[in-house]
């Protein structure tokens, strides 16, 4: 063989190994690569997640929902969710009025019905939680009530939530269930406002949620009464048609209807789905 040829040969040879070398080398890098992707899934997604995001949602929803948007501020850094709290059918309106807002969730799917009517909603409402009715008396229940009945008595002065608002229809339901007629001495625009009269003594009792009462702590005692079983209502949510920061609206759904959120919203007094 001439000096030339073994020269030629040597040359192939190292440009082989070297190719081999660099694919061995790519192999590698992709089987890094793949597991660490894998591994943490909400890493590219989470990079997504920027800016704000507006939630509107029923009023009963105030303690467990800000509690989840620091939860979810911590989580995507940057982030920063606004809440706009009130009646449930207050808000549907305001939303197919043209108010901007990113998720909607509403207290009875009565409400949530006006959203999707309008076409102002992305995607089909999920519920995510239900709750249920519970009467809240002054500390220690002065006026000893035992029962929704009781409520009847015209010694009493009882608050009610508003007939369109979800728990104002849920107590309707009830009150029809026993057979009874109350007249308050007010209809309040959402279950908070009914809440603060009793805290503030305007009045003797009303008919909130069992988690409201929760939130209230040692400012009212809650009552149970058996009727408010047949009238539990569910609470969806929903990405809003006009988002203008889809990313967050679903990020921030998902979180609410984590293990992580259910288990705030459960120790809040709710009742799975």
């Amino acid at each position: 063989m001439t000096r030339t040829a073994r020269r030629t040969r040597r040359t192939l040879q190292v440009t082989g190994a070297g190719v081999a070398a660099l694919l061995t080398l790519s192999a590698c890098s992709s089987s890094d690569d793949s597991p660490s992707a894998k591994s943490d899934p909400s890493a590219s997604a989470s990079d997504k997640v920027s800016g704000t995001v507006t939630v509107f949602a029923a009023a009963s929803l105030k303690e467990s929902f800000t509690a989840l948007g620091e939860q979810f501020e911590k989580a995507h850094p940057g982030t920063k969710v606004t809440f706009s709290f009130g009646g449930s059918d207050s808000l549907a309106s305001s939303i197919t009025g043209g108010a901007p807002a990113d998720v909607f969730a509403s207290a009875s799917p009565k409400t949530m019905k006006i959203v999707t009517d309008a076409g102002d909603a992305s995607g089909t409402p999920a519920t995510f939680v239900r709750n249920q009715l519970e009467i809240a008396t002054l500390p220690g229940n002065p006026d000893k009530i035992a029962s929704l009945k009781d409520l009847t008595k015209s010694s009493l002065k009882v608050v009610l939530c508003d007939k369109t608002v979800p728990c104002g229809a849920a107590a309707q339901k009830a009150l029809g269930a026993a057979k009874l007629k109350l007249t308050p001495v007010s209809y309040e625009q959402d279950v908070k406002a009914a809440l603060t009269k009793v805290e503030l003594k305007e009045a003797d009792a009303a008919v909130v949620y069992k988690t409201d009462v929760h939130a209230a702590g040692d400012k009212v005692e809650g009552v149970e009464f058996p009727e408010s079983a047949g009238a539990i209502n569910e609470y969806p949510i929903v990405q809003l048609k006009d988002t203008q920061n889809a990313d967050a609206a679903k990020a921030f759904i998902a979180l609410v209807q984590s293990a992580e959120g259910q288990k705030i919203l459960t120790e809040a007094g709710f009742l799975k789905p």
